[in-house]
């Protein structure tokens, strides 16, 4: 089986010590593939940390040259990408707010021109596949051929465990369409420790290339996302923790594995709305205790289980699922109002 491509190191180059103290454990890992560093950090809020600039491109250099890494790091400009090769960047990452400005991306690409260097592109904020496969053919056209995608997650706008939405089914049909490596971002997808490993160990089901991780020497105290990194030697137990994908016997298919992710989430979703359902019900039958009304209204029922049948016809739904469906829920709220 391929070994899997693994891009760690920490969110932001903050000082010379914090860098070296980082790669030389990182350096321990079997396997690592590249050392990653952010020197140029866009924040959200201009007062926050925004990197150390041609400063950090030093310190990632040095500690390329003591540990025998390869680096890595993002750039947005022009200017960055000048500056990164001229301290011996070995491969570059375009980052998500960049991806979703094609007059940004077509500047990269114009900057790299000709270039024979890895590029990784990261998807675009939103989940927007055109946008991200737009990125790639911009890079193509400037004759790049060695892009990989970075899997990071999407911007979502319900209530969810992760910092950036997986939506999985993206990912892989970008995959699907252009043939290219994909690596998981797991750090920012999850935005914590704790929901790393599940999540590395689902990339891996999904036949995705590889991880990038956020790692720190001392991850409490980092300047950028400290709840996502983790340190060197808790990498390396996770990565020990993960069982290849070929161990599988649902993960042979990669499509079909995305779309059960799919269904996963889906799930999840129906199981919050329900949740909300019986919040509403109890509210319900606390007014009508109040009020002196009785818990079951049977014309109300008939009449909201009319308008779902007809809703579920155009909707592809057979008649005994809603029913099924509904005759459930409709129970289960009258055990919650009484």
């Amino acid at each position: 089986m391929k070994k899997p491509i693994i891009i760690a190191g920490p969110c932001s180059v903050e000082n010379e010590e914090q860098m070296l103290l980082t790669a030389r454990a990182l350096a321990k890992i079997p396997g690592l593939s590249f050392l990653r560093g952010g020197v140029w950090k866009p924040r959200t809020r201009p007062e926050a940390f925004e990197g150390r600039g041609e400063e950090g491109l030093k310190w990632l250099r040095e500690a390329k040259l003591e540990t025998g890494l390869p680096i890595v790091t993002e750039v947005a400009t022009p200017e960055h990408v000048e500056l990164a090769l001229r301290y011996e960047v070995d491969a570059l990452w375009i980052g998500a707010r960049t991806v979703v400005n094609p007059f940004s991306v077509q500047q990269l690409a114009d900057a790299l021109n000709g270039l024979d260097i890895p590029v990784f592109i990261k998807n675009p904020v939103s989940p927007d596949l055109n946008l991200w496969i737009g990125a790639f053919e911009r890079f193509q056209k400037a004759g790049l051929t060695r892009l990989s995608a970075i899997h990071r997650g999407f911007s979502y706008y319900k209530e969810s465990p992760y910092r950036n939405f997986p939506m999985w089914e993206i990912a892989i049909e970008l995959k699907r369409l252009l043939d290219v490596p994909v690596i998981t971002d797991i750090s920012h997808i999850c935005g914590n420790r704790v929901l790393l490993r599940d999540t590395a160990q689902k990339s891996l089901d999904l036949a995705f290339d590889g991880l990038m991780v956020e790692c720190h020497h001392d991850p409490d105290h980092a300047l950028t996302d400290a709840a996502q990194q983790i340190t060197p030697s808790a990498l390396q137990d996770m990565l020990e923790s993960l069982t290849p994908r070929t161990q599988h016997a649902d993960s042979d298919d990669p499509v079909l594995a995305a779309l059960r992710s799919e269904i996963d989430d889906i799930d999840d979703e129906l199981l919050q709305l329900l949740a909300r359902r019986m919040n509403v019900s109890s509210q319900i039958g606390e007014y009508k205790r109040q009020h002196g009304l009785t818990v079951v209204q049977m014309d109300r029922w008939k009449r909201i289980l009319s308008e779902h049948l007809e809703t579920g016809s155009r909707l592809g739904l057979s008649k005994e699922l809603i029913e099924k469906v509904f005759e459930d829920i409709h129970q289960a709220s009258i055990k919650r109002q009484l």
